[in-house]
């Protein structure tokens, strides 16, 4: 059998399990949720034989140590799996859960359902426990999922989705609610950017090669976003102290992920006074700065920053800092070189902080905190899928309910239109 017609035959199942999950009960969806949970620990010694032919792969291919690292099945990892589902079983549900109504002057009664979107796409790379977060997201929002994971991990995606057949069985739900792609073949990602009848949402999980390649060649639509430029905006009255310390955080706490901060803008009325105690901390930490002109005035040490630094994305131990004139100047800088991800202000004027909110085109947008919380489990989501910075049809975290969409509902009493 081709790969195409393989992929075919997945998503056409996939569409038909998506009709009976968005039918389940709740109280039928966590069960499944928590029993899955249960398996993964009695089967933990299975899961990592299995991953152990991923690792063992990995390092004949010479896969750098970060990927073996992304790649390595624990048993922590499969706490932290089972953990997730259990997260994920407790969160409320948001299928037919009603928005907002209103009455018509002809008595109508207008209501927006939430509804499942449907069949889903992720692709994705490393990361064996994006399997089976992503399973249970999309299981919970009434949906059905097509995974294709990186090929270093078939192993491993392939037993956890044996695992997760096993318990939608028993359960006396279709197995084809979630499964994965059974080859290394990348054909098999263009076959699947092509299912338009079957798939209702491509989302990827990766970098922005990866990202740009499934925006290119989908027919279907996708939930993306290329890379975080993130900034944090210093304002003329901030805290010093509380300003170095979100800076700091957002730099610092972790670097390579796509809400850490990459782009540092701080009002030139406070920039003597906040400058020396910033750098200071971020040059113990073994922080690379890179400044505009002014900024190299208060701090010598630092490498002139580039036309390429203002959109850059390190993921890693490197900052750009640029002194600006106002708020004007730095969100007018965010607006041209962001990339609608996250971010932050830092000062004690609620008139410009709210402002600020207002006029930010991003997913997040904080006031007086850390980068670092654009996440859905931080935000209060339980999990996420993903950070959309694309509008349609969600902006930010993409948690449970972020996977879904809605429908109008009418009640009428006979009304006919005249």
């Amino acid at each position: 059998m081709s790969i195409e017609t393989t992929i075919r035959e997945m998503a056409a199942a996939a569409k038909k399990a998506s009709v009976a999950v968005a039918r389940c009960s709740t109280q039928e969806k966590d069960r499944a949720l928590m029993a899955i949970a249960d398996r993964l620990e009695k089967e933990s010694a299975r899961i990592q034989a299995e991953n152990s032919e991923d690792l063992k792969r990995a390092r004949e291919m010479g896969l750098t140590a970060a990927m073996i690292d992304r790649l390595t099945v624990k048993d922590s990892t499969i706490a932290s799996m089972a953990g997730g589902l259990r997260e994920v079983a407790a969160l409320e549900d948001p299928v037919g859960a009603i928005q907002k109504t209103w009455r018509r002057p002809n008595g109508l009664t207008v209501s927006k359902m939430r509804i499942p979107l449907g069949v889903i796409g992720i692709i994705y790379e490393s990361r064996p426990n994006v399997t089976i977060d992503a399973a249970a997201l999309c299981f919970k929002a009434g949906n059905a999922v097509i995974l294709r994971g990186g090929s270093e991990a078939l192993a491993s995606n392939q037993v956890l989705a044996r695992i997760v057949h096993d318990v939608l069985n028993e359960a006396g739900l279709p197995k084809e609610a979630v499964q994965v792609v059974p080859t290394r073949d990348r054909e098999a990602v263009t076959a699947l950017l092509a299912q338009e009848e079957y798939i209702d949402l491509i989302i990827p999980r990766g970098g922005e090669s990866l990202i740009r390649f499934v925006v290119e060649h989908s027919r279907i639509p996708v939930l993306k976003h290329y890379k975080g430029v993130c900034h944090v905006y210093v304002d003329a009255d901030a805290d010093i102290e509380m300003a170095a310390d979100i800076a700091f955080n957002s730099k610092v706490q972790r670097p390579g992920v796509c809400n850490a901060l990459e782009t540092l803008l701080v009002h030139e009325k406070i920039a003597e006074d906040f400058l020396p105690v910033m750098a200071e901390r971020f040059g113990k930490a073994g922080v690379e700065l890179r400044g505009c002109p002014a900024t190299r005035k208060i701090l010598p040490a630092a490498a002139g920053a580039t036309d390429a630094d203002w959109p850059a994305e390190y993921l890693d131990m490197i900052l750009a800092v640029k002194v600006v004139s106002d708020m004007d100047e730095a969100i007018e800088h965010i607006g041209k070189y962001g990339s609608a991800h996250t971010e932050a202000i830092v000062t004690k004027d609620y008139t410009r902080a709210h402002r600020f909110l207002r006029e930010v085109d991003s997913s997040v947008v904080l006031v007086n905190a850390s980068t670092r919380f654009n996440d859905g489990g931080q935000l209060g989501l339980g999990a996420e899928i993903g950070i959309s910075t694309s509008k349609l049809h969600a902006f930010g975290p993409m948690g449970v309910e972020e996977l879904t969409t809605t429908k109008f509902i009418v009640l009428g009493e006979g009304q006919v239109r005249t």
